[in-house]
């Protein structure tokens, strides 16, 4: 089977700090690896070959009961063999979480998360499962 990939990234405005734009990507995921890229313009970019690295994204929905709003922003974000969604960088930065379309909603850019896995349906389940008067209908194991 193949490995799930997942990328985080964010540009890096000249307004702004890098380590401020690692951190708010660090409330996410735990990645095997993070770096900067880029000359003028900067990104920020997370790398991980495990959706484990996720657990810290997939608790934070839970904290902030978010699911059914995170559910609905990252269906929309379905595909074959990935899921791609938008978080807003500042709310992100400050250990929250806020869906957004795209870099347009978010004054300093989005933070892109792209999620490559055989199966982005199961994923998303993991992630978010449906509820039911605000509680989870059912939690899946992690996909493999």
């Amino acid at each position: 089977m193949a490995r799930a990939r997942i990328v985080v990234e964010a540009e890096v405005r000249p307004t702004e700090s890098i380590e401020k734009v690692k951190s708010a990507i660090l409330n996410i995921i735990d990645p095997e690896d993070i770096e900067v890229e880029g000359g003028e313009y900067k990104r920020v970019i997370a790398v991980s070959s495990s959706l484990q690295s996720l657990e810290r994204l997939r608790r934070l929905l839970r904290v902030e009961r978010i699911l059914d709003a995170a559910r609905g922003a990252m269906k929309k974000g379905i595909s074959e063999g990935r899921l791609v969604f938008y978080l807003h960088k500042q709310a992100l930065y400050a250990g929250r979480l806020s869906f957004v379309s795209g870099d347009y909603e978010s004054p300093l850019g989005a933070v892109r998360v792209v999620i490559e896995h055989p199966e982005p349906r199961r994923v998303l389940d993991w992630l978010a499962p449906p509820t039911s008067r605000g509680r989870p209908v059912f939690e899946l194991d992690q996909p493999p």
